[in-house]
């Protein structure tokens, strides 16, 4: 008898965090697409180019700025994720790094700043 009364009490306690409740949140589902898009490209370097034929789409561009002192420092990862996301924009699904450049004095707003250039590319899928 004492089980039920204590199971009872809990179902009365447990419907009164029972209501019409809405989540909002400052993500759109076009920002999440945005984030993870450059996860669809496969970076190349001049050691590995892709397997089987490719089409050259554009020249691209991928930047990490260090806006202030305190800021976390520019970095390599930052501007190739960011060539890869500026390929995404136009279509591809690859890009061969040709370059990055670690500019070491203040410039255009960074205190420090990484820039990767690359030529997206759409690569053939491989047939078996």
């Amino acid at each position: 008898m004492r089980n039920i009364t204590l199971l009872a009490a809990s179902l009365v306690l447990l419907s009164g965090c029972a209501g019409d409740y809405s989540f909002q949140s400052n993500l759109s589902g076009k920002a999440i697409d945005d984030y993870f898009k450059a996860g669809d490209v496969t970076l190349y370097t001049r050691d590995q180019a892709p397997n089987g034929l490719f089409e050259r789409v554009k020249m691209v561009a991928g930047e990490s700025c260090q806006l202030e002192a305190n800021s976390p420092p520019a970095t390599m990862a930052e501007a190739r994720t960011e060539l890869r996301r500026q390929a995404a924009d136009v279509g591809a699904n690859g890009v061969m790094l040709n370059n990055c450049v670690t500019f070491t004095n203040e410039a255009e707003g960074c205190v420090s700043r990484i820039q990767c250039l690359g030529q997206a590319i759409k690569v053939q899928p491989q047939e078996d």
